[in-house]
């Protein structure tokens, strides 16, 4: 990669986390009884399938920075163990962003192993779908792990009720929010892809056609 394109990634990157940090920043103070809700799931899902694992990794991480500085963080986790607290928060989006890349890149290796462009589109929408719905599912699936494994002695009869208020309102909210928003997620990066040139991955290159493009590709498909 070119030093100017390092620079049109980096500009990518650091829009996406400001989102990010904008987002959860948000979230810290909006909440449904004791239980936030992630606004910044969908920004690591774009910088996950723009640029790659390791940006999933990175903006979940940094999403996870600024969940330390949630009251509710600060207030009921931080007290009973602080390097777990800090621990847990930045491993399980850190691993929803980076297993978010890894799914879209699964999707894209299958697609492009197709010869026809319709089927190269669905695999390509898939994958973004995908990525995006992981990311929920990982998040609170780590929480839950950590919380089980390390605060559950701690909060002694009061951790059923955490636990079920996490599974029940916030991840149904989150993941419902993942659902509501992919379809516009595959139409944004669509055009972010078609229009822009900011370190994307070269690989949307096999997915993105005009329409000139789809109806050149048919036809060779017809002829062969």
């Amino acid at each position: 990669m070119t030093n100017s394109q390092n620079i049109k990634k980096l500009v990518g990157l650091a829009t996406l986390t400001a989102l990010v940090v904008g987002l959860q920043f948000l979230s810290n103070y909006v909440s449904f009884g004791s239980v936030s809700i992630t606004l910044a799931l969908i920004p690591i899902a774009v910088g996950a399938v723009l640029y790659g694992p390791l940006a999933g990794l990175f903006l979940g991480a940094v999403m996870g920075a600024i969940v330390l500085a949630a009251p509710s963080t600060i207030a009921v986790f931080m007290p009973i163990n602080l390097p777990l607290t800090i621990l847990l928060c930045l491993v399980k989006t850190g691993v929803a962003g980076l297993a978010a890349g890894y799914v879209f890149k699964l999707f894209a290796y299958f697609a492009k192993k197709q010869n026809d462009v319709r089927k190269k589109k669905i695999l390509f929408a898939a994958g973004i779908i995908s990525a995006a719905l992981v990311i929920p599912v990982i998040n609170t699936g780590l929480f839950i792990v950590g919380a089980v494994l390390w605060f559950s002695e701690p909060f002694g009869g009061t951790f059923a009720g955490i636990v079920s208020a996490v599974l029940t309102i916030n991840f149904v909210i989150e993941f419902s929010v993942s659902v509501v928003l992919s379809p516009a997620l595959v139409t944004l990066v669509s055009v972010l892809t078609r229009q822009y040139d900011l370190g994307f991955q070269k690989e949307f290159k096999n997915f993105i056609f005009d329409d000139e493009e789809e109806l050149d590709l048919e036809q060779a498909s017809v002829n062969a």
